[in-house]
């Protein structure tokens, strides 16, 4: 088969395209991947032929701050991509609505790959879920309806059924997390399934031993932090500040989705911006995030327990999901910082499940799990006609 994809260039979404990328070109497929020039070098370092989106009619579109305007640009983009590659099928991302209607113009399957939990309506179940400021059924609605203005747009018929989130899952939404951090009791829809973390990343450059080693020249244990999006909610820097100051931790705080950082003079905080994680996990006891997928992920299948701090989007559903598996613990919403991070740090309870749960994650093969659904692609589409 002839494989596109096509997902959103964070490098949230476009690692775990990649990941099944290179599974599906080790069995055979001829993959390449669509996007933002400026992933041209994470493609080239995966090993995948690139097309630039912007040399496709794609400017503007596959950014994730700009999921809700940039859908035209996919359209197009994708489509021109599709025909030139010849694509049997499109791999995208969860928020990429472009991609999910040129599959539908040049009637191709499109598989739709997930965050770690699952974000719309479940099938059945969850009447009891403690729903945050945006509920699941608002949640749905309002991506249903970005959704739908973009079909409008294109000049595609309405949906017959507007009340489903169904053509927001594609052929099939693979999610990247595990059964146990849905709320319990609740069914998915038909066609999601679990396939595990998808997990890949470029190989750390010559810079992270001289930033590892200035970890170990401060000497305490290190906590890595790793914010998402505030989506208007207040900014943690001044606990960030108050909790490694003067104190028995240290800071490694990933800037490429901690905006705006104001480390004070004396902080224990050492600034970095890399497209990795894993060496920087495999240091740290704890891992501070909102609770966005990639850090999260990246946490469990390095066995690190979660500090948790969600404002919004996918983080408050992530957030509370690993609270109740016991995987992590809210932090930075106490009015003693320092206190609540080393309560955070001295609790064996989540340590252990974080590390028993990254292990089932790692086992699952979720490469290999996601390449044999989109190999029975030729399978699934009768079923969803």
């Amino acid at each position: 088969m002839n494989i596109l994809l096509c997902p959103l260039s964070d490098a949230g979404y476009l690692y775990p395209a990649i990941a099944l990328g290179r599974e599906l070109v080790r069995r055979g497929h001829t993959v390449h991947v669509l996007g933002r020039a400026a992933a041209a070098p994470v493609a080239a370092h995966a090993g995948l032929p690139f097309l630039a989106a912007e040399e496709r009619g794609g400017a503007g579109g596959f950014s994730v701050v700009r999921w809700r305007d940039g859908g035209a640009a996919q359209v197009e983009a994708t489509r021109e991509a599709a025909r030139e590659v010849g694509a049997d099928v499109l791999v995208t991302s969860v928020l990429c609505h472009g991609a999910l209607l040129a599959g539908e113009i040049l009637d191709l399957p499109v598989f739709v790959l997930g965050l770690t939990t699952y974000l719309w309506n479940y099938r059945s179940g969850g009447d009891d879920e403690p729903q945050p400021a945006t509920t699941r059924a608002v949640r749905t609605r309002d991506t249903l309806r970005i959704y739908d203005d973009l079909r409008a747009h294109t000049g595609l018929p309405a949906r017959r059924r507007p009340l489903s989130a169904d053509p927001l899952h594609g052929t099939a939404l693979l999610l990247r997390g595990h059964p146990s951090l849905e709320y319990p009791g609740t069914v998915l829809p038909d066609r999601v399934r679990h396939v595990g973390p998808l997990a890949w990343e470029p190989t750390p450059g010559r810079g992270a031993d001289a930033e590892l080693a200035r970890l170990d020249e401060v000497g305490k244990p290190v906590v890595y932090v790793h914010l998402g999006r505030f989506f208007g909610g207040r900014t943690q820097w001044p606990r960030l500040n108050a909790a490694f100051t003067g104190g028995p931790f240290q800071a490694v705080v990933e800037q490429g989705r901690s905006t705006n950082p104001d480390p004070v003079p004396g902080a224990d905080i050492l600034l970095v911006r890399k497209p990795w994680m894993r060496p920087f996990l495999d240091r740290a006891g704890l891992v501070l995030t909102s609770g966005t997928s990639a850090p999260v992920l990246a946490a469990l299948l390095a066995g690190k327990p979660l500090g948790l701090s969600p404002n919004g989007s996918e983080q408050p559903v992530l957030s509370a999901a690993c609270v109740r598996a016991g995987v992590g613990t809210p932090l930075l919403t106490d009015d003693d910082p320092a206190a609540a991070l080393r309560a955070a740090w001295d609790d064996p309870g989540p340590r252990d499940r974080a590390a028993r749960l990254g292990s089932v994650l790692a086992a699952a093969d979720s490469a290999a799990r996601a390449a044999d659904v989109v190999e029975r692609s030729g399978v699934l589409l009768p079923a969803l006609n």
